[in-house]
């Protein structure tokens, strides 16, 4: 089907791609509803080779597998969105700006400029919810992608737990913001089985409506 590359600005950690970012990219061949599973951390600057096997897309680094993708859906009942300024605060509590393993993260990273990377910062708003702003200065589903990404890792513990990383995401969509529009990112744990930590995410617009939900498996290090 073609190829696809993850140009560096792009990085989760260091050397690789962030996995909702990549997960996006890669959804883009199936619709507005597709489950990804990374097999392997997603190499950058790295033509990827696509292909078609009947309903999954694989995606190859020569050899190696990096990610396979089917058309899916996301059953998930999501809370009631807080407000701008109640997410603002969460904000502020963001634990990764005292400690983070990826402080690059063109999602969470701290130290990414404001329009470089996306500086969504999920902190604890209660009720074990978590919460965050965010502005989009461009408008892509593979940046919704992202954005529902980074706030369920710290809906399962980390930094605390150490350098989780995602596993599988599952993304609807019904509508991309808009350009410059307040919206709010809310994340929450659904669970946990093993190494395997289970969480929700949601993106509200500024009129409170849900844009995109999504359900992650992150994986935890090993002990």
């Amino acid at each position: 089907m073609g190829q696809l590359t993850i140009e560096a600005r792009f990085n989760g950690p260091d050397g690789s791609a962030n996995g909702g970012y990549t997960c996006g990219r890669i959804a883009e061949h199936l619709g507005s509803g597709a489950e990804v599973t990374l097999r392997m951390p997603p190499p950058l600057e790295r033509p990827l080779d696509v292909e078609r096997d009947d309903e999954r897309l694989l995606v190859r680094d020569g050899e190696f597998l990096v990610a396979e993708a089917v058309p899916a859906t996301v059953e998930l009942d999501v809370p009631v969105p807080p407000s701008w300024d109640a997410a603002e605060a969460a904000s502020a509590r963001y634990p990764g700006l005292v400690e983070h393993a990826f402080p690059r993260c063109f999602v969470c990273g701290p130290t990414r400029e404001p329009g470089d990377g996306l500086r969504i910062f999920a902190g604890p708003l209660g009720d074990g919810l978590f919460a965050a702003t965010w502005t989009p200065g461009e408008v892509a589903p593979e940046l919704v992608w992202a954005a529902l990404d980074c706030p369920g890792a710290i809906a399962v513990g980390f930094p605390e737990r150490g350098e989780t990383l995602l596993g599988r995401f599952a993304v609807v969509i019904e509508r991309l913001p808009a350009r410059s529009e307040r919206c709010v990112v809310v994340a929450w744990p659904l669970g946990e089985e093993a190494r395997k930590l289970y969480a929700g995410t949601a993106l509200y617009g500024e009129d409170g409506r849900p844009l995109a939900r999504a359900r992650a498996t992150w994986i935890a290090p090993r002990l």
